[in-house]
Order: C-alpha cells, then structure tokens, then sequence
C-alpha cells in the first residue's frame, strides 16, 4: 500500500510556512500537501509542492483533500490569533472551534493523526504566574484562549473516545523572520525586529516590564516534528505539552538588539486590549513534561535568536550589514 501522505492547514501562516518546508525536506515535497483559504504569494511557492484551497470551516473540503491524496496525518494550524480574536469574537469560534471539529471529525474517520498547537492563550489569571504546571487550573479570559482550551478537551475527548493519536503542544510568543506579524499579543517580539533594522526606533504596545515566554521558529518547528515522532508509550500528556526556550520584557530584548544597532530606541504606546491579553498570560512555564516524555531541549536563547533574526532580515530588507 502506498505511504500515507501529510497535510498542513493553514500552510501560510506564521508556523505553516515554515513547518511545511520542514515537512517536505524530511518526506519529500510530494507528500506533503499545503492547504490554506489563501493562494501562495508567489510562484516559487506555488512550485514547491501540493497546495490546495481549504476553508477548514468546510468539512467536504477537508473531506475531498484527505481521501484524493490519502492523508495519513494531520498538521492542523488554520485559526485566528490572539488579537484579531479578541475583535471577531464570533468568527474566533466558528474557525478555531469549528474548524477544529471537522478536521477531528474527518481524521476520525479516515484513521489520521492529528497534531494540533495550542498556546500559553490556554491559561488564564488564576493559573500561577511563575513556573505555570503542565497540569493546573485553565480558565481564560479570551476568546482565543477559550478556543484553545476547548480544543485541549476536545482533542482529549476524541483520543479517549475513538482511540485517536492526537498530540499537540502549548507554545509561547513565536518569533521568525519567515513570516510577518499576524495579529498576535507577542508579535511585537518580531515586529520591533524589522523597524530596528529599517528605522532603528520602535513603538511597543506593551509595557516595558511585560515578561513573557518566548520561542524562535527552528525551536518551534523542531519540537512539533520531534512530538510527532516521539514513541507514544513515554507520552503521559500527548495534548498538549507547555514548552518554553526563552523569557525576556520589551525592555531586555530591546537591550540586546542594541549590541547589534547600538542606536535603536524604544518607546510606547500600549494598546489596552492586547495589554490586559498578556497580563492574563503566565510569565513562565514548566516545561519539564515536554523534556521528561520525549527530550524537548531548546537550542536558541536570547542572544542567538536575536543574532539569527537580524543577521536572516538585513539581507532581505536590503540593508548592510
């Protein structure tokens, strides 16, 4: 029988792009199939592999992919981030909910697994700050994290219920040089990137003292393929493990740019919504399941994602180095 091949929802978006090039350079460009409700920006991109229009919203087209190409598994990243869920509350549900249903439903019945990323969007302000456990207390105060935590239980429910590899992974704030920002609370993290380097000033919208847990994108991807690869008897958790690489504030990544663009300057001007989502955020997170079950071990801190970021965007933002 032929091998079973992979699809990526939402295959352009910030994790997608980038976990499909992975994907694709481990099993081969033609068993990797991108899907997203946007066609690829470029024509190089279009050439790179299968891609096929997905509204994640629309089970038979979910239903039509699956069973034309024989997907064996199931990368599922079409949903709406933390911000722009805060302003289409309603649309949140139907995507991220929604969404995630009909993929859970399609993966049922065509014997798929299925991988899918919640966040640290997962807790809320009664969870503990510091250190935050795998397992404790998950009460949200937006409706991108009330998404997310739904889909943790729904995820749970399908693997008890019908027996499903489900596995997913609760990141923190994503930074990449792949991709622009796309409407989350941390993508201040990425963007202040490319105004130090086109401006050297930027305007935060968070706090200066805002901690937050952080990753950079080779760490992400990393730890989605090795999840997926892991032996599931050492899996206690499977959805969804908390895993952290780095812990900075506006003010400490600011600091370190600066030993590359000596002249960047901060300021800000807080946005009250997308403050009140990070404040409802942990500061940090114990991610020793994740390093227990299946070997998660980070290899990019402050320093050298701040040194990879800006040596990768000069050069594409034509600027010398």
């Amino acid at each position: 029988m032929a091998e079973k091949r992979i699809l990526v929802t939402g295959a352009l978006g910030q994790i997608g792009s980038e976990l499909v090039s992975a994907l694709r350079a481990k099993h081969g460009a033609d068993r990797v199939v991108a899907s997203d409700i946007r066609m690829p920006p470029t024509e190089s991109a279009r050439e790179a592999g299968p891609f096929e229009f997905v509204n994640c919203t629309r089970e038979e087209q979910i239903q039509e992919v699956v069973r034309r190409y024989q997907i064996g598994t199931l990368y599922h990243l079409a949903a709406l981030l933390s911000a722009t869920s805060e302003e289409k509350p309603q649309v949140a549900w139907d995507v991220n909910m929604g969404g995630l249903y009909k993929v859970l439903e399609v993966a049922r019945q065509h014997g798929c697994a299925v991988f899918f990323p919640s966040s640290i969007a997962a807790f809320g302000p009664g969870t503990p700050r510091v250190q935050t456990p795998q397992d404790t207390l998950q009460r949200p105060s937006t409706m991108y994290g009330v998404t997310k935590v739904a889909g943790e239980l729904l995820c749970d429910y399908y693997c008890r219920r019908f027996g499903m590899d489900i596995r997913g992974l609760r990141f923190p704030g994503l930074i990449s040089y792949g991709t622009p920002p796309g409407g989350g609370t941390t993508d201040y993290a990425v963007d202040i990137f490319y105004e130090a380097i086109r401006h050297q000033h930027y305007t935060c919208f968070l706090e200066p003292q805002t901690r937050l847990d952080m990753m950079y994108m080779p760490d992400a991807i990393a730890a989605v393929v090795d999840l997926m690869a892991a032996d599931p008897a050492r899996l206690v958790h499977r959805n969804s493990f908390n895993i952290t690489a780095m812990n900075f504030t506006p003010e400490e990544l600011a600091a370190e740019i600066r030993r590359h663009i000596p002249g960047f300057r901060l300021d800000y001007r807080i946005d009250p919504v997308r403050q009140a989502i990070a404040d409802s955020w942990p500061n940090s997170l114990d991610d020793s399941a994740a390093r227990r079950e299946w070997g998660w071990n980070p290899r990019y801190d402050l320093s050298a994602m701040t040194a990879d970021m800006i040596a990768h965007l000069r050069p594409r933002l034509e600027l010398p180095a």
